[in-house]
Formats: structure tokens, C-alpha cells, sequence
């Protein structure tokens, strides 16, 4: 592969600093988590975006949680015939063989995903409209988010509603999938939907008897 070239110097700086520093003062637990296999207690589904950083909010340790992160923090819909495989083999592999307690989907504020999906529904965004747009076909998933908060009209508080309905979306089509619903249903595993303010370290957690988000 002509094209790849060496790690930057300061990512190989920061492996040698991580190296002799948290890893040599864990090292037990490393091999530990080598030899025996990941055992998490839960599945998160968040967003790619870079400053949503779930193991930080909840200090969590490696081998503690099983991430998936995808544009939106979106679940596709139960559809063995389709095309939307990558987090649907991630929630297989999370329920079926490392059988997590729960499910953790993580919204978040000022989410450039939602924008975009709230842009192309609304036209302000033909480049995503193309068949041939990646983003564009991923955020068809969020189009029902977008017409539940069609009351709203200002932009900035609708696209906030957004986020939070990608999370609710998302717990939707969780329940689609059998291996869930049975897990579900079977209460040996619990789903969860929560949103992060991101500026202001806040945390909001989907309450189904109020029908809305409540902070933590």
C-alpha cells in the first residue's frame, strides 16, 4: 500500500509516553484483559464526533465498555436483506456473544450529523440528497426525528430536538432486532438513551413515564 505513510511524530510520542507510564504501572491488567477476553457490562452506541468521549464521563476502565460509534448515533432498523451492516453486526456481536447487561445510546449537543440531516430534509442541503452521498443515506435513518419535531420553527431548537430524537429513534429500532426484543423482554438486558451537553458537562437520560429527557 504505496499511500500509507509512518505515524506522526507527536502520535509516536504520546504511545512512548502512554507506554512507560500507564501501561508499565498496569501492566498486570493489560495481560490480564489479553489472556482473558473482553467481558463488558455494557454496549455504547455514540457519535464519531471527537469530543464525546464516553469512557471519560463515566471513568470507565479498558474492557469495561463495548463502543460502537457511528455519524449520529444512529441503529439502523432490523433488515438482514440491507445494506447497513457495520452497527447491526456490532449489536449482534454485543448481545449474542458478549451478553451486556445494557444498551447505552448517547446523543449529544451541536451534533454535525443531526445539522445535516435537519439540512437536507429541510433542502438547504442538496449535496446529501445524492444517491451517491454516504452521510446522505445515513441520515434518512434520523427522517422521522425530523418530521415529529415539525412543530418547532426555530432552527436551532428543532435540531436540538433532533439530537435528542436520535436517541429515541435509535431505541426504536433496537427493538426491531429479535435478539434484543428477546433479551428485552426476556429482563436480562435493559436499554438506555441518554443525551450530553457538551459545553456544559451535562447528562440527560430518556424517562419513559415522563415521555422526555431528565437530567442525571
Amino acid at each position: 500500500m504505496r499511500h500509507a505513510r509512518p505515524l506522526p511524530t507527536y502520535l509516536v510520542q504520546r504511545y512512548h509516553g502512554w507506554k512507560a507510564t500507564a501501561y508499565h504501572e498496569n501492566k498486570a491488567w493489560y495481560r490480564r484483559l489479553a489472556k482473558e477476553g473482553q467481558h463488558p457490562r455494557a454496549m455504547v452506541i455514540s457519535c464519531c464526533d471527537s469530543r464525546v468521549h464516553v469512557t471519560s464521563i463515566f471513568g470507565a476502565d479498558q474492557g469495561e465498555f463495548f463502543i460502537h460509534r457511528n455519524i449520529a448515533n444512529l441503529v439502523p432498523p432490523h433488515k438482514p436483506d440491507g445494506d447497513l451492516h457495520g452497527t447491526s453486526a456490532a449489536l449482534e456481536y454485543a448481545v449474542n456473544v458478549l451478553k451486556v447487561a445494557h444498551i447505552v445510546v448517547m446523543g449529544h449537543s451541536n451534533c454535525g450529523g443531526v445539522k445535516g440531516c435537519y439540512d437536507m430534509c429541510s433542502g438547504h442541503a442538496p449535496e446529501l440528497e445524492e444517491q451517491a452521498s454516504y452521510v446522505g443515506r445515513w441520515m434518512d435513518l434520523l427522517r422521522p426525528g425530523y418530521e415529529r419535531t415539525a412543530e418547532i420553527a426555530d432552527p436551532a431548537e428543532r435540531t436540538r430536538a433532533m439530537e435528542r430524537q436520535a436517541v429515541l429513534v435509535s431505541l426504536e429500532n433496537l427493538m426491531t432486532f429479535p435478539f434484543v426484543r428477546e433479551a428485552v423482554e426476556g429482563e436480562v438486558m435493559t436499554l438506555h438513551g441518554l443525551w450530553n451537553d457538551i459545553g456544559e458537562g451535562d447528562l440527560e437520560c430518556y424517562d419513559p413515564a415522563k415521555g422526555d429527557f431528565v437530567r442525571v
